[in-house]
């Protein structure tokens, strides 16, 4: 049986992935220029949370793998196969999006417990 916060997980990357994808309809050089790699990047994270690794540490290798494979993929071209325009400040929208996957991920179980507490359970 899957996990509550594995289906969160699915849930975020599939968010990530709307974001990517609707990111054309919205007008702004900035988001234009970097709401991809943010997407991309945050969906990266949730899908490197790995259910092997112990949970105390999931979010640490889940950060490490995803700026890696983000990082890389800038540094690399695309990793020399996929389209790609260099642009330094990519590196920056890689780790705001893999920063914003991790407050979310540390938030969600933190809300829920919240939530519990607060219904008295």
């Amino acid at each position: 049986m899957v996990s509550h916060s594995r289906l969160t997980d699915v849930g975020f990357v599939l968010l990530g992935v709307l974001a990517l994808v609707l990111k054309g309809r919205i007008d702004s050089p900035l988001v234009q220029s970097y709401g991809g790699n943010i997407a991309a990047s945050f969906s990266t994270f949730f899908i490197l949370k790995l259910p092997a690794v112990p949970p105390k540490y999931q979010v640490v290798f889940a950060i490490a793998l995803a700026l890696l494979a983000t990082e890389l993929f800038e540094a690399t071209d695309g990793f020399g196969f996929m389209s790609n325009t260099y642009d330094p400040a990519d590196y920056i929208a890689n780790v705001t999006g893999v920063a914003l996957a991790a407050v979310v991920s540390n938030t969600v179980p933190f809300a829920r417990r919240l939530r519990g507490q607060l219904r008295g359970g």
